[in-house]
């Protein structure tokens, strides 16, 4: 029941308890009991709303860099990801294989910003070996939902 209570808050974080207890044919005390005991366990870590910023007047760019590092002895890369998730422009962190080590996703107002995050706060590290920036132009997707679909007209053509 715990994975079915899972799926559907990732797809809609929005839905109610309620609704949840009928979809899945349970009684509502017994899925409010579940969600609790999970965002306690932190399998739930939050709630999030998808927003398309292209569409807003706020200004946003993101970018996603590879950052090389030197893992420090005992603690691997996990005190080295630490310091850079702290950082407020970070949005996530992921450890990656292949031929970089960490993935940072930041945010800024303008390209400018960001490098300047880069040049300033994260290539300046006593870990960090290297940095390559890469800017997103446009997200098609995201968190598994089209950002922006081309509706389709689905009236019918009605001919005297």
């Amino acid at each position: 029941m715990r994975q079915k209570i899972l799926e559907l808050l990732e797809q809609n974080s929005k839905i109610t308890v309620d609704d949840i207890a009928i979809m899945l044919e349970c009684p509502r005390d017994e899925i409010q009991k579940e969600i609790k005991e999970m965002e306690k366990e932190k399998i739930i870590c939050g709630y999030h709303t998808l927003i398309n910023w292209d569409k807003t007047d706020k200004e946003v760019v993101t970018a996603l860099i590879e950052v090389r590092v030197t893992p420090q002895r005992g603690q691997g890369f996990d005190k080295i990801a630490e310091r850079i998730y702290r950082f407020r422009e970070v949005k996530a962190v992921y450890l990656m294989s292949g031929g970089f080590d960490l993935t940072v996703i930041i945010e800024g107002k303008t390209m400018k910003e960001v490098a300047l995050f880069v040049a300033e706060k994260l290539s300046t590290l006593d870990s960090v070996i290297s940095t390559g920036t890469h800017f997103v132009l446009k997200k098609y997707k995201d968190y598994g939902m089209i950002l922006e679909e081309d509706k389709k007209d689905e009236r019918m053509v009605v001919s005297p």
